[in-house]
């Protein structure tokens, strides 16, 4: 892999790692309809300028896969994280979402998108090692609504594990961009309904407002374009890996900018995350120092 992917991949763990703190800033105020609606719709709108700055056409032929694409990848996972966390705490929310990279490996190889092996398997091992030194689960009560929650967060990162390979194959044949936007309007559409019903309970706050608009330009429109874009350079499993590093920057956001305590293990975890994220993207850069030294003339 070369740096400049793997700089991208650790780019999208800081912006999906600061999504966990908005949701759980929006999602007491709008209610998780309206906000993964919400979220979703101005993702479309801002994917959609961009398509017309960029004179690129929308994929309408291919409206089947982006539908299921956008079940997978945008609607479900939105909508799950949202109501989870009405009842999680952000770093429980970003510890479940690590599970995405086994979902993504497995789906990987039964696709024939990547191989399994034993250096992917021990990177997945490490990575959950680190997420558990890092967000250091403290006691909750084991309550229905705290179970529900915890299994809409597997369900939710199981829905990206599978979508990341399909994603990969759907790149082959159409744009990123275009990709991206049709995903998100095929979401918007089977939202909409459910924003609708939930529309009256709705209210509204300046923190929750200003979390929504940042979750629907930045950590949805951009940072799925740029994952697309990146998922034709990289394997699939290399391409859901910021899963594993999410943690760390979910904990640091919310250090500077909720001042929340910082977990004791955050320095072990966060190398082992590193040396996972590694192992399963194959990223090496003592590999790339040497060869760097034996070009030279």
């Amino acid at each position: 892999m070369k740096t400049r992917h793997f700089a991208q991949l650790i780019a999208l763990s800081a912006l999906w790692g600061a999504s966990f703190l908005f949701l759980r800033i929006a999602s007491p105020v709008f209610g998780p309809n309206v906000l993964a609606a919400g979220r979703i719709g101005l993702a479309t709108l801002t994917l959609a300028i961009l398509m017309a700055a960029m004179r690129q056409r929308w994929p309408w032929r291919h409206w089947r896969e982006l539908t299921l694409l956008g079940v997978l990848a945008v609607a479900l996972p939105f909508l799950l994280f949202a109501w989870a966390a009405l009842r999680l705490p952000a770093g429980y929310s970003a510890l479940l979402n690590s599970t995405a990279v086994v979902f993504g490996t497995l789906a990987a190889a039964w696709l024939k998108e990547d191989t399994l092996t034993a250096r992917k398997l021990a990177g997945c091992v490490l990575g959950f090692a680190g997420v558990a030194l890092i967000v250091q689960l403290g006691p909750v009560t084991p309550t229905p609504e705290v179970l529900l929650a915890a299994l809409a967060c597997v369900g939710a990162a199981g829905c990206y594990g599978v979508a990341t390979p399909l994603m990969k194959r759907a790149t082959t044949r159409m744009e990123p961009l275009a990709i991206a936007a049709g995903i998100h309007l095929t979401s918007l559409l089977l939202l909409l309904p459910g924003a609708a019903w939930s529309w009256p309970q709705t209210r509204y706050s300046d923190a929750a407002l200003a979390s929504l608009l940042v979750l629907g330009v930045i950590t949805s429109g951009l940072a799925y374009w740029m994952h697309l874009r990146l998922i034709r350079h990289v394997s699939a499993v290399a391409a859901i890996s910021p899963a594993f590093l999410i943690p760390v920057f979910g904990v640091t956001w919310g250090k500077l900018f909720m001042d929340e305590p910082l977990s004791s293990g955050i320095w072990a975890g966060g190398a082992l995350i590193l040396l996972a994220t590694a192992l399963v993207t194959g990223f090496n850069p003592l590999q790339k120092l040497r060869d760097a030294a034996t070009a030279r003339p």
